[in-house]
């Protein structure tokens, strides 16, 4: 086969790759009535990877060591092989020769195919071209790969199949695996962030008995013994707020949510988020949280307070601006809340600008809508946008000197909304006629939903004055991988089934 794909024609391609399929199952077939059947290898004890030998060289030159991974490359000189190996850690070459394995070893070695798991212990050496490198004295086939992986000079390039089949993208894709090895390491960083505050990390329920007013969809299944519907969650804000009832003063959950909605670059159905819940502070106390929160994450992960997301260079150092909605729609669109005295005044506007106004033509309505058009694609560096009108913050804390607004902010960067943020609202009158008007507004668009009426009851013990905080955990991995899609940051994004 010519190392130029582009001279491969597809049906030439198709029947090379049938061809090798039959041929590594007749192999398989061939160790097993020799009685060694890879399969049935239950443990090799390793005790060094590739990474850390390629890094230690010093230390490990000379000795013995015994690694394990796929066969990712092959160089046949006769009686000798080059292989690469590919371990969890990382690649490292190895050097197999008949005099150092025996005759009967190195046949047996010379049939295994390239995806073959194997294990091999030899002593650490240099290549006389500098290459750092592992000089076999014994090889061992430890798992058979029955499908070829991608044509090397090819790769896994197709973006829905690398999605599909995560995981032969990340045996021929390094970059792939670092992203997520990124991911779970920013994990971890916020949890410690969170605990050395005095964040207690809890578990709330993923499956809910009723579907609530707010803005997203769930997914609906049912329990045959209690024999009712129940929903996925999508959020984990009300059960939190529960637990600051009952006396936890500062909590947070690190968990899965579900949204029966569409599929794009920033959503899919199912994905991470982080909620976090303090009493006794408002949402000034969750910016400055926020702020710290992502300065030290970038640092600590990027190295530095400016990255480069996409192309676009982003500089995440504190102080991060703070402009409130209708300072921001000011200076971006130059229209002025405050000259609007009545609805009817902002709806002329807005029919000026041709806007399309979403619900009620209420003066918060407008308000939003222009922030929605004309606002957020110009916040590319980190910005907090704050005092939402209360049309659409329904589980915030109205403003005590301007009630149309609610002590609500959002933090934007590269033009997408980050998180949310509240000083939350613990009257329970307030909140029931809030929820009241969720409920009817989505039954109106013949959406099922009902009122928390247990959630009512928790405030009606009392809650104390609390700032609370969402984010997605998925579009800051995005930001800080420099990741363009949410599905390169899911190790198994939803996809659409392929019909047989």
């Amino acid at each position: 086969m010519s190392d130029n794909i582009n001279q491969v024609t597809e049906g030439e391609n198709e029947v090379l790759t049938t061809h090798e399929l039959e041929l590594r199952r007749i192999r398989l077939a061939e160790l097993k009535s020799d009685g060694k059947n890879p399969f049935e290898e239950v443990r090799f004890d390793k005790n060094a990877y590739a990474a850390v030998i390629k890094d230690n060289f010093e230390e490990y030159e000379g000795r013995d060591v015994s690694i394990a991974g796929r066969i990712m490359s092959r160089r046949d000189m006769g009686k000798a092989n080059f292989i690469d190996i590919a371990d969890g850690s990382g690649r490292i070459q190895c050097y197999v020769r008949i005099d150092d394995i025996g005759e009967d070893s190195f046949t047996e070695f010379k049939r295994w195919d390239i995806g073959d798991i194997i294990g091999l212990t030899g002593f650490v050496f240099k290549t006389k071209r500098g290459e750092i490198s592992v000089h076999a004295k014994s090889v061992r086939l430890l798992s058979k790969a029955l499908l070829p992986l991608p044509e090397k000079f090819h790769g896994l390039k197709d973006t829905d199949l690398r999605y599909r089949q995560r995981y032969v993208d990340l045996i021929v894709n390094p970059e792939v695996k670092n992203t997520f090895i990124m991911r779970s390491k920013i994990i971890t960083k916020i949890r410690n962030f969170l605990d050395a505050r005095g964040f207690l990390e809890v578990d709330t329920p993923v499956l809910h008995t009723i579907e609530t007013g707010a803005a997203a969809r769930s997914f609906v299944t049912y329990h045959n013994t209690l024999d009712i519907p129940m929903y996925l969650r999508i959020e984990t804000e009300l059960h939190l707020k529960r637990l600051i009832v009952g006396g936890f003063e500062k909590v947070y959950e690190v968990g899965r949510v579900f949204r029966n909605e569409g599929m794009d670059v920033k959503h899919n159905p199912e994905f991470t988020s982080i909620e976090l819940y303090q009493a006794y502070t408002d949402y000034h106390g969750m910016m400055d949280l926020v702020e710290e929160l992502y300065v030290s994450l970038t640092r600590d992960v990027c190295g530095s307070d400016v990255i480069t997301y996409q192309g676009t260079e982003i500089n995440m150092a504190s102080p991060w601006e703070r402009l409130s909605m209708a300072e921001a729609v000011k200076k971006y669109a130059g229209v002025d809340y405050g000259d609007w005295k009545t609805d009817e005044d902002a709806l002329a506007v807005a029919k000026a600008h041709n806007l399309k106004i979403e619900g009620v033509p209420t003066k918060g309505n407008v308000l939003i809508a222009f922030f929605e058009n004309f606002v957020e694609e110009k916040l590319i560096q980190p910005t907090f946008i704050y005092d939402y009108p209360v049309e659409n913050s329904p589980l915030a804390k109205r403003k005590r000197d301007n009630p149309a607004f609610t002590e609500r902010f959002e933090f934007f960067i590269y033009a997408r909304e980050m998180g949310n943020a509240f000083s939350e609202l613990n009257d329970p009158i307030d909140q029931r006629e809030r929820f009241e008007k969720q409920v009817a507004a989505k039954k109106a668009a013949g959406i099922n939903a009902e009122v928390d009426e247990d959630f009512i009851t928790a405030l009606e013990y009392g809650m104390p004055p609390t700032g609370g905080l969402g984010f997605g955990l998925d579009r800051l991995v995005m930001l800080l991988t420099d990741s363009p899609s949410i599905r390169d940051v899911l190790l198994f994004p939803t996809m659409k089934p392929i019909k047989s």
